[in-house]
């Protein structure tokens, strides 16, 4: 129950943030891990009365397999997209909650509660020191009907034919801003641009 409602408490935090694994996500990891961690403890009991004289066994087996496995489901939220990497504090977060789980599934309560209480600080507490502060990459695409316009906002276009014939130039761009409402101010530094528009931006 603690080790569900650990993973739970971290799965929130990256569900209020729109992130690939959500609540249920986390919860669901570390109520497994720490059921796998308990029946490595427990789940062989009777086993190990009977054979115990002329068998050696690792009660530790099934939980170190854990660590392996939850790389699938980390690599699972790791999305590469148009030269942006996204996921990769989603699938850390999926293997630490793996590991508070385990913790839990141990009987090491005290340890599993600070932990979540860390990762949660390092979520909320980086994630507001890099929003205010840190470097964001993002995909920007602009397009204008007039190529004096474009011209004026970069040196380069590479020219395409729309749908209808019309002459239509348009660019694709990646740039390093900061975090703090960069897309306030990349929408105002367009408005300088007579008939430039945003397209898209990532």
């Amino acid at each position: 129950v603690l080790a569900s409602l650990f993973g739970a408490m971290i799965g929130l935090e990256r569900e209020l943030r729109a992130k690939e694994a959500g609540t249920r996500t986390h919860f669901l990891v570390a109520m497994g891990s720490a059921l796998f961690t308990i029946l490595s403890q427990y789940g062989f009991d009777a086993a190990l009365k009977d054979y115990a004289s002329f068998a050696s066994f690792d009660p530790s087996r099934i939980a170190a397999q854990v660590v392996t496995g939850i790389g699938f489901i980390g690599a699972g939220t790791i999305i590469f997209q148009k030269h942006v990497v996204r996921g990769l504090t989603t699938a850390a977060g999926l293997w630490v909650t793996s590991a508070i789980g385990m913790t839990a599934g141990a009987g090491l309560y005290a340890l599993a509660l600070t932990s979540t209480v860390l990762v949660l600080l390092c979520l909320e507490a980086v994630n507001y020191v890099t929003r205010r502060f840190g470097v964001k990459k993002i995909m920007v695409t602009f397009s204008t009907e007039k190529h004096e316009s474009g011209k004026s906002l970069l040196k380069e276009l590479h020219r395409s034919k729309s749908e209808d014939g019309s002459t239509q130039f348009s660019v694709t761009l990646e740039v390093k801003v900061k975090r703090n409402n960069y897309r306030e101010r990349v929408m105002s530094f367009v408005k300088d641009f007579d008939g430039v528009s945003i397209e898209m931006m990532e």
